[in-house]
């Protein structure tokens, strides 16, 4: 039995667990632990605990460090959550995060898996991500040294605290993405504080700056999106010229007025200030736009890892019919047309669907059809019956995985191949397990997509059972 700020001393780290969290066994009870690696031996302080079932402690002394430990780039860490794993070398991440693709697929799947290829790892360990979103907040968290030092203003911009919607952490610089990035995010904060403008308050519904947004492209081309709580036209004009005035390499400058009680913008009209209303990726050759709403893989060059990865497993000769499930903008689809007759994608969302219907037109690809709506509802016999059977079907869902209505219908339509591409290896064994039925995993590639984090993406060839 543990209890709350028991000291547990010389703790052996043993693993890389869920979340990011290190796994110890103390007199046979698991304890997790953040900012531990494994290998380090430590003293550990109890935080939380479940009866004898499991225990949560943070570092109390660290007596001998693990070989794997590496210091942290980010004067952040620790606080933010974003990069929980900055303290592991690159290589031991990697190790533990094929590992936790083996465990899934054996433990939670239950089924009969090839060998493994090994984990393609990110060119780019930092500045690898094209999206930041940033949030305003006229009450930023303090850490315990600024607690006990005069400051000038409570005003933040930065990342929400894990678990804490009201909280967010001022960010001085982040390492996720190049600049002008983090130039941009600080001048806007300086002018804002210069100015007088007010930050939003969450608990209060009130505010003038509430979002930021900075996406950047392979192309070098910056997307800066401001979300305002209100519309002051001055204000908004002055705010937005100087950044302009400021960053000239702005080539996109859009703003959204949300008087919600939430940050989403899906539902809300984007007002154009300088520049296209978006901004451009290529790959191969192709153009891809990418709009204020739109998705696009947040690590560019390793999306196009990914892609070639589900391209080549596919096995495309330029005959099949490809059904793209999950299709977002079509950034699959498109990719993969060239090699394929004919390529049918399926999205939920409508303004993702004409994202990939012009992202088709601008490369002049003429090979493609995209539906939009709910994939359990549209993806049925009549569709089926519509269109010509495919050949082979690519599956890329959300982390919750696919709906059992979906997999139903995978299975009575019998593709010979299914390229399964999965940002949650938990759910894709859940997945892969009522796939059994019919067909088995011939095919593993994991690919890193997010460095210093748990997440980690797996690509799984399905062949269909010569006896189904």
């Amino acid at each position: 039995m543990l209890e709350r700020g028991q000291i547990l001393e010389s703790v052996s780290i043993e693993e890389l667990g869920a979340e990011g969290k290190c796994v110890s066994r103390y007199n046979n009870i698991v304890v997790f632990s953040e900012k531990t690696v494994p290998g380090d031996v430590v003293d550990l302080k109890v935080t939380h605990f479940k009866k004898k079932k499991f225990g949560e402690a943070k570092i109390d002394k660290i007596i001998t460090p693990s070989p794997n430990r590496v210091e942290a780039k980010c004067q952040h860490f620790g606080l933010c959550g974003g990069c929980k794993l900055q303290h592991i070398d690159y290589t031991t991440q990697l190790h533990f995060k094929q590992k936790q693709v083996k465990d899934n697929l054996e433990r939670l799947g239950k089924i009969a898996i090839p060998e493994i290829k090994d984990i393609i790892g990110s060119s780019k360990i930092y500045e690898y991500r094209n999206k930041l979103d940033f949030t305003f907040s006229n009450k930023r968290w303090l850490t315990d040294e600024e607690m006990s030092l005069e400051h000038d203003t409570l005003y933040g911009l930065g990342f929400h605290l894990p678990g804490k919607f009201d909280r967010v952490l001022d960010i001085e610089k982040c390492h996720l993405q190049p600049e002008p990035s983090n130039s941009i995010r600080l001048e806007v904060k300086a002018y804002a504080l210069k100015h007088g403008l007010t930050f939003y308050n969450v608990r209060a519904h009130e505010g003038f700056l509430r979002n930021l947004i900075i996406r950047t492209t392979n192309k070098n081309e910056v997307m800066v999106l401001v979300q305002f709580g209100y519309d002051d036209k001055t204000i908004i004009q002055d705010l937005l010229s100087h950044l302009i005035k400021t960053f000239p390499q702005i080539t996109s400058l859009v703003y959204f007025i949300n008087t919600k009680k939430n940050d989403t913008y899906s539902d809300l009209e984007v007002h154009t200030f300088h520049g296209p209303p978006y901004i451009q990726e290529e790959m191969e050759g192709l153009t891809f736009r990418v709009g204020p709403k739109s998705f696009y893989q947040t690590n560019s060059d390793q999306a196009y890892v990914l892609y070639k990865v589900t391209r080549d497993l596919a096995g495309l000769t330029g005959n099949e019919v490809v059904y793209d499930l999950y299709t977002g903008t079509g950034t699959i689809a498109n990719f993969i047309a060239k090699q394929a007759k004919q390529v049918i994608g399926i999205e939920y969302v409508a303004d993702a669907i004409e994202d990939a219907k012009v992202n088709s037109k601008i490369n002049n690809i003429d090979n493609t059809l995209f539906y939009a709506g709910d994939m359990k509802d549209v993806l049925n016999k009549e569709f089926i019956e519509r269109h010509q059977r495919p050949d082979v079907i690519i599956t890329d869902p959300p982390r919750a995985g696919m709906h059992e209505d979906v997999i139903n219908t995978l299975l009575f339509i019998g593709a010979p191949k299914i390229v399964y591409v999965s940002c949650n290896p938990a759910t894709q064994a859940r997945d892969l397990a009522l796939l059994d039925a019919d067909y088995e995993v011939t095919k593993i590639q994991p690919v890193d997509m997010f460095p210093h984090t748990a997440h980690v993406e797996n690509v799984v060839l399905l062949t269909k059972r010569a006896s189904s």
